[in-house]
């Protein structure tokens, strides 16, 4: 998979901070909870917005803390330790643990498949043979988010986690970004669950690329 873009380090952080809320909503939309984006938007400039869930508003925020992290962090190594901090972030508040991996068994909805509790070495030259791997940025980012996905790593906010990560990939690198949109998630869901139960991540993958990978045309 070509990097469809190649921008400056001013110009993914430009792009990072012209879309981060869109990819806050994404991260909303791909837990399935009942907000919008203008609800969204709302709430990440610090307006209170009626009739919003508190535990959604508290997700909302989560997300906002970890791309404020990971705007602060963009140059950092990603390793065990950043993903543990990344999900220190996004699952605070939701989870049995948060920013800790995970030590029992965990299911997925709407699939068989149940993850094996990680082991924290493998853990570790996983990611690395993803980061290692003499492939593109892009290649790089979606098999981060795929594995992370999958692999449930936390007990909670894996996606987000995975989603988030990904990204920090694609702008270190000035690859881009990482967004669902809205009209595509059912599409990505159906995916996602095949993934989970075939262990075969090319249909998805192929779907990111295709349709959630965006940038500036500069």
């Amino acid at each position: 998979m070509k990097d469809k873009y190649h921008l400056t380090a001013e110009q993914s952080l430009f792009l990072a901070k012209k879309r981060w809320d869109s990819n806050v909503y994404c991260g909303m939309r791909m837990e399935n909870r009942a907000v919008t984006f203008p609800q969204t938007k709302t709430i990440l400039d610090g307006v209170n917005v009626p009739n919003v869930r508190l535990d959604d508003i508290q997700a909302i925020l989560n997300m906002r803390d970890a791309w404020r992290f990971l705007l602060g962090s963009v140059d950092d190594p990603l390793d065990l330790d950043y993903l543990c901090t990344l999900n220190g972030y996004i699952a605070r508040n939701e989870a049995l643990e948060w920013g800790k991996l995970r030590t029992g068994t965990v299911g997925i909805s709407g699939t068989d498949y149940e993850p094996p509790v990680p082991d924290q070495e493998t853990v570790i030259e996983e990611l690395a043979a993803i980061l290692l791997a003499d492939t593109t940025a892009t290649e790089k980012a979606l098999n981060v988010f795929t594995w992370g996905a999958r692999s449930q790593l936390f007990w909670d906010g894996n996606k987000r986690t995975s989603l988030v990560a990904a990204n920090k990939v694609l702008l270190n690198a000035g690859a881009g970004m990482l967004t669902i949109k809205e009209a595509n998630m059912q599409q990505f869901n159906e995916l996602l669950v095949d993934y989970y139960n075939t262990g075969e991540p090319d249909k998805v993958k192929a779907f990111l690329y295709e349709y959630a990978i965006e940038g500036l045309t500069v």
